[in-house]
């Protein structure tokens, strides 16, 4: 009832864009571990809060009230100083 399109049985026979897909998936997997593997950890802040003067230990602003105390710290109690290797 009309022609949909071929069908091949019986063979292992690699269509091109699966295969390019497969090579493309190795490829991404393989970029990302390179760039995990060069990853190193991000470093620890002081942040004081500019209404209470709360201090807090993060590695990113907790947001826009507040503001860079000291730092940077190699862990998240922030109280081993320098840069985390």
């Amino acid at each position: 009832t009309g022609m949909m399109g071929f069908i091949i049985r019986g063979g292992n026979l690699p269509c091109p864009l699966e295969e390019l897909a497969m090579k493309a998936k190795f490829a991404i997997l393989a970029a990302l571990y390179c760039l995990t593997a060069a990853a190193s950890e991000a470093p620890w802040y002081k942040w004081r809060n500019t209404e209470d003067r709360t201090i807090l230990c993060a590695q990113n602003p907790p947001g826009e009230a507040w503001e860079l105390f000291d730092g940077p710290y190699m862990e998240s109690r922030c109280k081993k100083s320098g840069n985390p290797q």
